[in-house]
């Protein structure tokens, strides 16, 4: 399967498992993991990423991305997990 098979270029977000999920929800996940991660990036950059981090997981959620990745970074892996407690 390609991406244009998930989503096709004209088409900018989904419906996966009942959660609308946007174009680019994986790639900003990553890219804000890494912020978050980094050791040079600041206090508000660090506050700004994990808000973006939390706000995604539901639709991760949705497409199954923790089903089959595991997240391998201790302190990420426990606010991905966190959230989904609190998340019921």
């Amino acid at each position: 399967m390609r991406a244009e098979d998930v989503l096709p270029d004209q088409q900018n977000q989904g419906q996966f498992n009942g959660v609308t999920v946007r174009k680019g929800t994986v790639g900003a996940f990553l890219a804000n993991a890494k912020v978050w991660l980094d050791e040079s990036s600041g206090i508000d950059e660090k506050a700004i990423a994990k808000r973006d981090i939390v706000d995604a997981l539901p639709a991760l959620r949705a497409l199954g991305l923790f089903d089959i990745v595991q997240v391998r970074d201790a302190a990420l892996r426990e606010l991905v997990a966190a959230s989904a407690a609190r998340a019921g």
